[in-house]
């Protein structure tokens, strides 16, 4: 049995080499399928009408490996998880019992990326490992959803699936995942992100990447300071410092938070711009070439290089 291995997890487990300016904390794995997803999202590489490179999933590689050779390496490993990603196939659910029983005896913790499967499904995860399930929902408007997302799920399907998890794993262990610039409003976006909350959910984003063979490969990916504001607005939801409503609006686009600049800067730290996901992953350079300002950032800013963003988000 085959896996896909992330290229920087490759890298660390010696099965490729390569530099890196930040190694990620999780390995990184791909339920392994020789044909394409069944659905057809229209900013994947694995999309069912995609012309990408397989071996890709965003602008990473995910070369194969044999399943017993990753085994091995993973076996002296120090990795805090394994984040175990998968595409939509025929077989899926069976393979992902095949990986999560090969594993179970590491002891890692183990996050699970998945479109929605029934209760039983969960609960079998769950004893095999899961403590953790992705969603991807992506867009962050059903306006937008129904455009991009040419799924076997409908949106509403895919927030049945949240709280079925909610439901099966506990609170904050769905972790619903919402790619900034797919052509949503900033309102929009921060809404799901507080419909995400308001489930007892958390929140991982991602910055739009056009990669080749993709429909949207034209597409422009989103300006870093309003991402910026983004992962601001993430972080004021979820600690509960300010609720969506309060924040201000022009014609869908962020103006205010609701908060003034002092109180701003008294409750806000470096980990606002750091990568959001499940313990011990730090997503290195998954949106973004490793020579640019990372979107998402994989270890803790300097507090200088934080003080220059604040400094250049509040000035405008």
């Amino acid at each position: 049995m085959k896996i896909r291995v992330s290229y920087g997890t490759a890298v660390v487990l010696g099965l490729k080499k390569g530099k890196m300016l930040a190694k990620p904390t999780t390995a990184y794995l791909m339920a392994y399928y020789e044909g394409r997803c069944l659905n057809n999202c229209a900013f994947c590489v694995q999309a069912r009408e995609s012309k990408s490179n397989l071996e890709k999933l965003s602008r990473i590689t995910w070369p194969a490996f044999d399943l017993k050779e990753v085994l091995e390496r993973l076996k002296t490993s120090r990795f805090a998880r394994i984040c175990l990603q998968t595409v939509d196939y025929p077989d899926l659910k069976e393979d992902v019992m095949k990986i999560l029983r090969a594993f179970y005896s590491l002891g890692f913790p183990i996050s699970l990326s998945i479109t929605p499967v029934d209760k039983k499904s969960l609960k079998e995860f769950q004893r095999w490992g899961v403590d953790y399930i992705g969603v991807g929902i992506d867009a962050a408007s059903e306006r937008v959803y129904n455009q991009v997302k040419d799924s076997m799920y409908s949106w509403e399907e895919m927030w049945k699936f949240v709280d079925e998890v909610i439901n099966v794993f506990g609170e904050g262990k769905a972790f619903v995942h919402f790619i900034f610039g797919l052509g949503e409003s900033e309102e929009e976006f921060l809404q799901a992100v507080q419909r995400a909350y308001d489930s007892k959910a958390k929140v991982s984003i991602f910055a739009f990447t056009p990669v080749k063979g993709t429909r949207l490969e034209n597409k422009t990916p989103p300006d870093p300071k309003r991402y910026r504001l983004m992962q601001i607005g993430v972080y004021l939801i979820e600690n509960k410092i300010a609720r969506v409503e309060e924040f201000k609006f022009d014609n869908g686009k962020l103006v205010d938070f609701g908060l003034s600049r002092e109180e701003l800067l008294k409750v806000l730290d470096e980990s606002v711009f750091m990568t959001h996901g499940c313990p011990g992953c730090n997503r290195p350079y998954y949106n973004e070439k490793p020579s640019k300002e990372p979107y998402n950032f994989p270890v803790r800013p300097e507090k200088r290089q934080f003080e220059k963003i604040l400094g250049e988000l509040f000035q405008e």
